[in-house]
């Protein structure tokens, strides 16, 4: 019995220190050919990139926006509740507009991401993985990093700080319909009180968190795609995996950020 679990410690130990050194070959081969490579004449796949930063951002818009909307109506009927009895239903204003830039609208935004596009990364690698495309990129001499990883992780680090301002926006447009539409307060009362209530730092935080939720949902989502080895099955299992990891890995970059803009 001693001896099986120290083989378990072992072996968790050994796949969670060749999973801590994956991550790192992964991080540095994409700075690499992001940063170093170009200045050596090896430019960047500008057009992959594009077409990248569309499919993880503008074909996201739909989805995303109708959900900020009802997100931001939510919140301004949830705030109305408990606002109305002590006569302060200006004040939905404050809440849903701090809780949209600072919190809810990147959140959001990163997890409907991670659904539609994080998968879909892992699920492309994979497959290109397990048909032998990536081993036929090597033969002739072609990164994949190049030609897979720094297109993607261009597209979506401009991608998601952009709809998450989109969805700022949207998520702020549904606490008026909640307040002006059903409350009826005053429109530009509750545009003043908006814009009060509203700071930078309240923008800088969400953009921050943005920022790091688009390299944790390409990241994640490229490291699972090479993971994929064997079948068709393995696709589906690491694609799952993707969007679980990813999801766990944003809440807790999302702590992170919280802790560190509440104690500054």
């Amino acid at each position: 019995m001693f001896t099986r679990i120290l083989g378990i410690i072992g072996k968790k130990t050994i796949l969670c220190i060749g999973t801590t050194l994956a991550i790192c070959v992964l991080v540095f081969e994409t700075f690499n050919w992001l940063f170093v490579q170009p200045l050596l004449g090896r430019g960047l796949r500008w057009k992959d990139a594009i077409e990248n930063f569309l499919e993880f951002g503008y074909r996201s818009l739909p989805i995303v926006g109708l959900i900020s909307l009802l997100v931001g109506i939510i919140m301004g009927m949830q705030s109305a509740y408990t606002l109305q009895q002590w006569g302060a239903t200006i004040f939905i204003a404050n809440l849903v507009g701090i809780s949209a830039l600072r919190e809810l609208a990147p959140l959001m935004s990163a997890i409907l991401i991670t659904g539609r596009s994080g998968s879909a990364i892992t699920a492309e690698i994979g497959t290109m993985k397990i048909s032998e495309e990536i081993d036929a990129l090597i033969v002739m001499g072609l990164s994949p990093f190049k030609y897979l990883v720094v297109p993607k992780f261009i597209g979506m680090l401009f991608a998601v700080p952009c709809v998450t301002v989109i969805s700022m926006a949207i998520m702020i447009a549904g606490g008026f319909i909640v307040g002006v539409g059903i409350l009826g307060l005053d429109f530009w009362a509750y545009f003043d009180q908006t814009a009060k209530a509203l700071t930078s730092k309240d923008l800088f935080s969400g953009m921050v968190k943005s920022v790091f939720f688009g390299l944790t949902i390409c990241w994640v989502g490229i490291y699972k795609g090479f993971q994929v080895e064997g079948s068709a099955e393995s696709v589906g299992r690491m694609t799952t995996s993707s969007v679980v990891t990813s999801i766990f890995t944003i809440i807790i970059v999302d702590l992170i950020w919280t802790s560190l803009f509440y104690f500054s």
